[in-house]
């Protein structure tokens, strides 16, 4: 087995790829995905297939007094309804946590109501209709209680972690003692709101069993990882568990784990010796699938007399569910970004009447991004600054956390870069200076993009086959990002092959696991085991040749021997080659299997930290009288290590402004005070922008080899732009109207107020 864990990690030149990697490939998927050849998850129908639905809580918080169990049941067409008061038992607590990702989930438990959507019946039937009417004739009946709601109606608490697992606070220096003496100083407070993933394809599960074996076609972003959190449930080996996916529709960190309804959906199978299938309707992914919670960030800023920064502190209240705890880790964006001597950030927990967040598209960056990148404008103009030079002045060219060195480099070049062709030079330092031709005000700001890049572990297999084409395999999951098709790039380069000569196997759990397709680091991760199994597979087939007195490689050595276009080559005589189908065929064999696998020891943490850094363009259009405003023009530059798929990478950038765009103007869950239900828990109601939404948008990509953060020197794309990108926004609204928004989404009360 060939091992990526530490090339490129002692600061040697990153593996080198071949002609696939680099390339702007259109996605492998896309004409399936166009066409109605792609199967997801519901689109899946086993013979005998029943029919789940839930029957959920209309408000947030109370006591189950009724439900009409015998008019559901005399129902034509249903075949089982299921309460708290009758649900098959399951082999472990639905409200404990035995792993890491692991969340409290809610399946009939007890008589307890903790948010609103919460399933509090099930019910299975012949077909859908039946099961919906079903549902709908149970009337649940709800003693309901005053629900908690928002930053000041909840229960404060003191987190022992924020967001997976990271430490609530962070302390270098004084701050308090240097924003005491500071010359300069800025104060503020903002305030995000919920935000729910809306995933185009809804969440679904389709569960078969087999005797103690099953089988879940189902969106899931770690399938591997998944099986050992359904298989608790049912007392089974994780082993027997196969989880299909082999394509998503969007998950944004929503489709990782198990929720309450997949594991009552999974029970009724199992229970009933039947196929069910359950499929989210879209106001039931407003609850129990996760979503990003709110913030309430406080931050003060001291600055000396030449601007430079001498103390930030950054708080953040983060609201979570009555029930468990994941807290948006908003404040912890300071940590790595702006250079200070004294730096204090610190988290607290809300806990209000709502379902558990969960990650959600650049968790913490995202909403503390927003925050900060606003306060630092405010900073600029306290200092009499423009708000490049200021930040220019004070980007950290080490991690203020750590003292560990980063490429600092590269986010200089992507400032300068961005801020040219944005025409940044033009931009008066005053708001309120600049009209169009309608004679709106226009405001051009910007923002600053971090984010870590991540690397999990991970494993793959690769293929040489006796016709000279390969087979490479790993649990990789497509959520539209397009790792189907970058994967395969490395792929074919770990083998020396064309892309067009490599079968890509991925989405299905019982293949090599390939960790997690979240945090951005999915390409990377999977990317690295997959090139380490053809290093793998060519070593392999390598020594076939080198010992073999027949083959021209005779004697070469593993060194001696270079792997390109489906042949190996004698490094000291080019001349000298043999096809991979020659080796085989003399050796008489019909293929041969290389293993790899892919980690980050612990020990590169030491040395470097590991972030993919940007810079964000923002222009606005605002009515001076109606106060509607509308972004124009973006422009973001990006420096994010190895491109392997440029066309995809602009592409996951451009998402990432857009998704920013829609953080600042238009996303918000809007709870009905009274019951504490979801008042907009649609698309019709929760707003996301449309194509007339989007501006013009020029992403690009900075050149950077960074030899220490993975094997193949790749960084991820996905996150990295929504961060930086709302507070370009908020920023370019305050320069074209003199009104600084402390609440996401902007309203045009704020910018006419």
């Amino acid at each position: 087995m060939s091992d990526a864990t530490s090339p490129g990690l002692a600061g040697a030149t990153p593996t080198r790829l071949g002609s696939n990697s680099g390339q702007p490939m259109s996605r492998r998927d896309g004409i399936a995905k166009v066409t109605g050849g792609a199967t997801f998850a519901a689109d899946n129908h086993p013979a005998g297939l029943l029919h789940a639905v839930t029957a959920t809580s209309p408000v947030a918080r109370g006591r189950i007094v009724s439900l009409d169990v015998e008019a559901a049941r005399s129902y034509p067409g249903v075949v089982e309804v299921w309460t708290h008061e009758n649900r098959p038992a399951l082999s472990d607590d639905p409200d404990s946590k035995p792993f890491p990702f692991a969340f409290k989930i809610d399946v009939l438990q007890s008589d307890r109501v903790r948010y609103a959507g919460q399933p509090v019946a099930l019910v299975v039937a012949e077909t859908l209709e039946a099961a919906t009417e079903a549902a709908r004739l149970l009337a649940p009946r709800i003693e309901a209680e005053t629900p908690r709601l928002g930053f000041d109606g909840g229960e404060p608490f003191a987190p022992e972690s924020v967001g997976v697992g990271a430490p609530p606070g962070h302390s270098v220096g004084d701050a308090e003692g240097a924003l005491a003496t500071a010359p300069h100083r800025v104060e503020g407070t903002w305030e995000t709101p919920d935000q729910y993933h809306n995933a185009m394809e809804p969440h679904a599960v389709v569960a078969e069993w087999d005797g103690d074996r099953v089988t879940f076609d189902m969106p899931n972003q770690a399938p591997v990882m998944a099986r050992a959190m359904f298989a608790r449930f049912f007392a089974i080996p994780p082993e027997n568990i196969l989880i299909r996916t082999p394509f998503l529709g969007g998950g944004f960190g929503s489709k990782a784990i198990p929720t309450g309804p997949y594991v009552l959906a999974i029970l009724a199978a199992r229970t009933l010796g039947r196929p069910v299938k359950y499929v989210f309707r879209r106001e039931q992914m407003y609850g129990p699938t996760g979503h990003r919670g709110g913030t309430r960030q406080t931050l003060r800023l001291g600055m000396d007399d030449s601007g430079r920064l001498t103390a930030v502190t950054h708080h953040s209240d983060s609201l979570t569910s009555s029930f468990d705890e994941f807290l948006e880790p908003a404040a912890n964006v300071s940590k790595n970004l702006y250079a200070t001597p004294n730096l204090t950030v610190s988290h607290r927990g809300i806990r209000v009447d709502k379902g558990t967040p969960m990650a959600m598209r650049a968790p913490g960056e995202a909403s503390g991004s927003a925050a900060l990148e606003c306060a630092i404008d405010e900073a600029a103009y306290e200092m009499g600054m423009d708000p490049l030079e200021f930040r220019l002045r004070n980007y950290a060219d080490r991690d203020p956390a750590t003292g560990l060195p980063f490429s600092s480099k590269a986010l200089r070049e992507c400032y300068e870069q961005a801020a040219k062709t944005f025409g940044w030079e033009k931009r008066p330092l005053e708001p309120r200076s600049m009209t169009d031709a309608q004679g709106r005000l226009l405001g051009w700001g910007m923002g600053t993009a971090q984010f870590p890049a991540t690397f999990f572990a991970a494993q793959a297999k690769a293929t040489l086959r006796a016709d000279g084409s390969a087979m490479v395999e790993t649990s990789g999951v497509d959520m539209g990002q397009g790792a189907w098709t970058a994967l395969a790039q490395i792929a074919a380069d770990g083998l020396g092959l064309d892309i067009d000569q490599v079968e890509f196997r991925s989405g299905s759990s019982d293949l090599p696991d390939a960790g997690i397709a979240g945090g951005s680091g999915h390409t990377a991760t999977a990317g690295a085991a997959l090139h380490a199994a053809g290093a793998d597979a060519i070593e392999r087939l390598t020594e076939m040749a080198v010992n073999d007195p027949e083959s021209p490689l005779h004697g070469a050595g593993n060194s001696g021997v270079e792997a390109r276009d489906g042949r190996l080559h004698r490094r000291d005589d080019d001349s000298r080659s043999e096809s991979y189908a020659e080796i085989l065929a003399r050796a008489g064999q019909e293929m041969v299997v290389g293993e790899g696998s892919s980690s980050r020891p612990a020990s590169a943490g030491e040395a470097h930290a590991f972030f993919s850094h940007g810079a964000i363009f923002a222009e606005t259009a605002v009515d001076p009288e109606l106060g509607q405003a509308k972004v124009t023009r973006m422009v973001g530059a990006f420096a994010a290590g190895r491109i392997i798929n440029p066309k995809l990478a602009k592409s996951q950038l451009e998402g990432g402004m857009i998704w920013g765009l829609s953080f600042a103007l238009h996303e918000e869950a809007v709870h009905d005070p009274v019951s504490g239900r979801i008042a907009n828990a649609d698309l019709a109601g929760y707003h996301v922008p449309v194509h007339a939404d989007i501006p013009a948008m020029t992403v690009l990509t900075v050149h950077e080899d960074d030899p220490h953060v993975n094997a193949l020197g790749v960084k991820g794309v996905g996150e990295l732009a929504i961060s930086g990108a709302a507070g370009a926004i908020a920023n370019a609204l305050w320069h074209a109207t003199g009104k600084r928004a402390r609440k996401f989404p902007i309203r045009l009360e704020t910018l006419i107020g």
